[in-house]
This record gives C-alpha cells, sequence and structure tokens, in this order.
C-alpha cells in the first residue's frame, strides 16, 4: 500500500510559516528545500515552499511513499494518470517522480521518502 507522507504549500514566507508550525503544531524542522523549509511531526513532511511567479498559496501537491516505483507508476499511468517529470537521482535523494491525475491534480510518487518522513507507523499499544 502506497503511505500519503508529503504536502508541499505555497506560502509567502516559508520562514514565517515554519515559525508558525513549530509554536501552533510543534512541529520540527526536518531541512530546507530548494526554495523552502521542510517541517516534520516524526511521520509527515511538510514542505513550506516560497511562492514563485503567479502560483497560487495553499496547497500545491501532495506525496504518496511507495516499495516499488516502477510498480507504482504503472498502476498509476494504466489508472489514467499521467507522467510528468522528475525521477530520484540517488538512494538519499528526497525528489520524487511527479504525475497528475486525470483530474489535474499533481502529485509526487517516491520510494525513498521525505526529511522527517516515516513509510510505516507502528501504532502504541
Amino acid at each position: 500500500m502506497s503511505k500519503l507522507r508529503h504536502i508541499a504549500v505555497i506560502v509567502e514566507d516559508p520562514e514565517a510559516s515554519a515559525k508558525f508550525f513549530e509554536e501552533a503544531f510543534d512541529m520540527k524542522r526536518a531541512g530546507t528545500a530548494r526554495r523552502g523549509i521542510y517541517m516534520s511531526d516524526g511521520i509527515f513532511n511538510v514542505a513550506l515552499l516560497k511562492k514563485e511567479g503567479d502560483e497560487k498559496l495553499g496547497l500545491y501537491h501532495f506525496g504518496m511513499w511507495v516499495d516499488d516505483l516502477d510498480a507504482a507508476e504503472k498502476k498509476v499511468v494504466n489508472a489514467g494518470g499521467e507522467y510528468l517529470a522528475g525521477r530520484p537521482t540517488s538512494p538519499k535523494s528526497f525528489y520524487e517522480a511527479k504525475y497528475k491525475s486525470p483530474t489535474g491534480l499533481v502529485f509526487d510518487l517516491t520510494h525513498t521518502g521525505w526529511a522527517g518522513a516515516v513509510k510505516d507507523v507502528v501504532p502504541a499499544k
């Protein structure tokens, strides 16, 4: 099963947004993105990305952590999805492959994960 472990949000000021996530949600900084800051609750990665050009503020895309990127891509394409761009470049890369659903929603697939995210969560007993 694919695991939802990432969302990217377009913001005006990544630093101010990161401080809000720290204070309001007790999230921790997990690293930096090309144009922003990665936050984490210990399971989930939230990328706070600086607005560029005429991008709209808010949800930019989501990301699914998969076991096998090639098999997951086949399932996405067979379900009507479309490959857009990218592939992880190394085992430690947080870069992902981008796709678009039949309704136009952009999402990522990765088999290597995101900073601060964990793939499998074991419930507390």
